[in-house]
């Protein structure tokens, strides 16, 4: 059984930055990608990048491309997500999850997921 933990999560106006933290219980973090989603109140999950399991390879949403960056520690079993010139549209509950695929790349599709953390709210302020 695999544990996910973010944390990093705020309140930050619009502008700012935040970074993400996703801790993995379990000694094969290190073979399967990680990917970050979010939800905003009313709305359907939605993907935001995803991480390799070599960490070489990422992937974003268009609409945090340029603003975002993922990156991980596998010495650490962690996953960030840095998250810059933040706006209030980026305001969700942001949930990191591990592939369900061994040494994928990624996917953008919330099923293709195997494990989920409980989330952690991001506020941006406008």
């Amino acid at each position: 059984q695999v544990q996910l933990v973010e944390s990093g999560g705020g309140l930050v106006q619009a502008g700012g930055s935040l970074r993400l933290s996703c801790v993995a219980s379990g000694r094969t973090f290190s073979r399967y990608a990680i990917g970050w989603f979010r939800q905003a109140p009313g709305k359907e999950r939605e993907f935001v990048a995803s991480n390799s399991w070599t960490g070489n390879s990422a992937d974003y949403a268009d609409s945090v491309e340029g603003r975002f960056t993922i990156s991980r520690d596998n010495a650490k079993n962690t996953v960030y997500l840095q998250m810059n010139s933040l706006r209030p549209e980026d305001t969700a509950v942001y949930y990191c999850a591990q592939d369900s695929t061994l040494f994928g790349r990624g996917p953008s599709i919330s099923t293709k997921y195997t494990y989920w953390g409980q989330g952690t709210q991001v506020t941006v302020s406008s």
